[in-house]
């Protein structure tokens, strides 16, 4: 049995470290066995999500196979993100050229929170070239945490490698991962705090400002990750924030004083009355004046 085994694991990365090949890496080497790695996809990532993908060719992914197995002989390989066809058929051609002791994949369609990963078109080549290959096919469950299978897949990888049997292997790598089931695992409390602060933020200059830009500089954030933030909050876009406490602020000043619609628009930072109007118009769907002639006929009747 050997008990130092190298595992090689072909997936994408994970900035967070909470799954991908970051998440494999540690613990593999936690149990003791040797980690050595093949990147298949880049991602940009935080703890809301995925904001995007950077595929690696599939030359950049044979060169990267062909040059860990024909020097450290992994004796797993275990297989989690694949996003492009001629990249599966790549892993095939080699893992069949190679023939390691064991095949583990981890199927990765979906991320935790329901977007979609990989292509009918890819997931088709998978079943027909690479599930003919494994060992083991170990599927997250709906329900799983972020990560979930990667340390379970990872584990079982390395117990393989020890050279359990599979129901052996498997059994031992859930007590293994289902004692600290979380994992490891980076939290944002930042996203709660930062959207109560866009909105003191929104509340003290929007007579002034309505661009995003501007809000996220204030914040010391991208607009990209202000937006994300907002969606996950609000489920709404940080300009809509804006736009919505601008065109309440216009409504409150029609209904509520005596000030001109010239007057209103030179209040809130408009370059004439006109600009105004159009704005308003596209957020209610009436002009500032209709809306005006709508509030105080009301009053009127009450």
């Amino acid at each position: 049995m050997n008990q130092t085994p190298t595992i090689l694991t072909i997936t994408g990365s994970d900035g967070t470290c909470c799954s991908g090949i970051q998440a494999d890496i540690r613990l593999i080497g936690e149990m003791g066995a040797t980690p050595v790695s093949v990147v298949t996809s880049v991602t940009a990532q935080n703890t809301l999500g995925i904001q995007e993908f950077y595929d690696l060719p599939a030359t950049a992914v044979r060169l990267q196979m062909e040059a860990i197995v024909n020097d450290l002989q992994p004796q797993v390989v275990k297989i989690g993100l694949l996003r492009r066809t001629d990249v599966v058929e790549v892993i095939a051609d080699v893992i069949r050229s190679y023939r390691p002791q064991h095949v583990v994949y981890a199927p990765l369609v979906e991320s935790v929170r329901g977007e979609r990963l990989v292509s009918d078109e890819v997931n088709e080549s998978i079943q027909r070239l690479i599930l003919p290959l494994c060992t083991m096919v170990l599927r997250p469950r709906p329900e799983g945490p972020h990560g979930q299978v990667n340390r379970l897949s990872a584990a079982t990888a390395v117990l393989l490698g020890r050279g359990l049997q599979p129901t052996e292997a498997l059994r031992q790598a859930r007590q293994l991962t289902g004692s600290t089931p979380t994992g490891y695992a980076v939290t944002s409390c930042r996203a709660d705090e930062l959207y109560r602060q866009f909105i003191a933020a929104v509340e003290r200059f929007f007579r002034r400002y309505a661009d995003v830009a501007f809000y996220a500089e204030q914040l010391n954030v991208s607009p990209r990750y202000l937006g994300q933030v907002t969606r996950r909050i609000a489920n709404r876009s940080p300009k809509s924030v804006i736009d919505e406490r601008i065109t309440t602020e216009i409504e409150r000043l029609l209904t509520t004083t005596p000030h001109s619609l010239k007057e209103i628009a030179s209040l809130m930072g408009f370059s004439s009355q006109a600009h105004l109007s159009r704005f308003f118009k596209k957020q209610r769907g009436v002009s500032p004046t209709k809306q005006k002639n709508r509030a105080m006929g009301t009053r009127s009747i009450n």
